[in-house]
């Protein structure tokens, strides 16, 4: 598709389900967002997503979008401590995960730890820009490549990636200056998110997109109110149920099972009356 110049969609979302809808709609890419810990299990930051989560997610979007391409989010220090124990982490996700592509948070210095899982067969996205696990560090999520030295970075950041083997770029909150920069300095597909329009790619978090979160990220424009749906539709169910009409089908007894109950626990007048004592 970028051959051929043509723009391909990605989202992040939680559940086999809304990836099975998803797969239908023609979404070329999902993506198992470790923002999961905050729509999904009601954390503030998406570092507090657990390792084992992580994995069953990712699982769960490729048994509802089999032929979609799904990429795992390695969560916040699952692949920081060691090589070794990145290697084992990203292993869980390409085999127990089923994931398609592993995307981490990185920049340059990530350069030899991407080299060696691309060398295990390993296919990496590289996130770079805005890095939200890095949040505690720069006080709450900041875009990047707003300065000349900033962009120079990013492009450093981009070229140092793919020359250790990445597959693809995604770069989050940045001019659409240094996403052009960026474009210019790889070859491999660029995912954007807030980053303007001319990247290869474009990704958002399926909540956002859907009108279900409260206060979305400025780069996000919803294309539904779907939460005020869900909420018109709970309201429904609040007065069906009040109204005792919750509608559908009942189930009723086979035939003639019926009458034997009813035999069964009518009293037998010609049973033995207890004896007073």
């Amino acid at each position: 598709m970028k051959r051929q110049g043509e723009a391909f969609a990605c989202l992040a979302c939680y559940d086999a389900t809304t990836a099975r809808w998803l797969e239908r709609a023609g979404v070329h890419v999902l993506l198992a967002g470790d923002s999961a810990a905050q729509v999904i299990l009601g954390y503030e930051r998406t570092i507090d997503m657990p390792m084992d989560f992580a994995v069953e997610l990712t699982a769960a979007i490729k048994r509802g979008a089999p032929r979609t391409l799904i990429m795992a989010d390695m969560p916040f220090m699952s692949y920081h401590t060691s090589v070794e124990t990145a290697m084992l982490n990203a292993a869980r996700f390409m085999t127990a995960g089923c994931a398609d592509v592993i995307k981490l948070e990185t920049d340059e210095s990530f350069a030899p730890l991407v080299d060696r899982m691309t060398r295990a067969g390993i296919p990496i996205c590289a996130h770079i820009g805005c890095k939200p696990q890095a949040s505690s560090v720069t006080g709450g999520p900041v875009a990047a490549g707003r300065t000349a030295t900033g962009l120079e970075q990013l492009v450093r950041d981009a070229i140092a990636l793919e020359q250790a083997g990445a597959v693809l770029i995604l770069i989050e909150a940045v001019p659409e200056e240094a996403t052009k920069a960026v474009m210019d300095a790889v070859t491999v597909p660029v995912i954007g998110i807030g980053a303007g329009t001319a990247c290869d790619g474009q990704i958002l978090v399926v909540n956002d997109l859907l009108g279900l979160t409260d206060t979305p990220p400025r780069f996000a424009e919803s294309v539904d109110s779907f939460g005020q749906r869900l909420k018109q539709a709970g309201e429904q169910w609040v007065m069906r149920v009040r109204e005792r009409s919750i509608g559908g089908q009942v189930y009723t007894m086979r035939a003639g099972e019926q009458e034997k109950t009813v035999s069964k626990t009518l009293p037998n007048p010609d049973a033995a009356k207890p004896v007073d004592r």
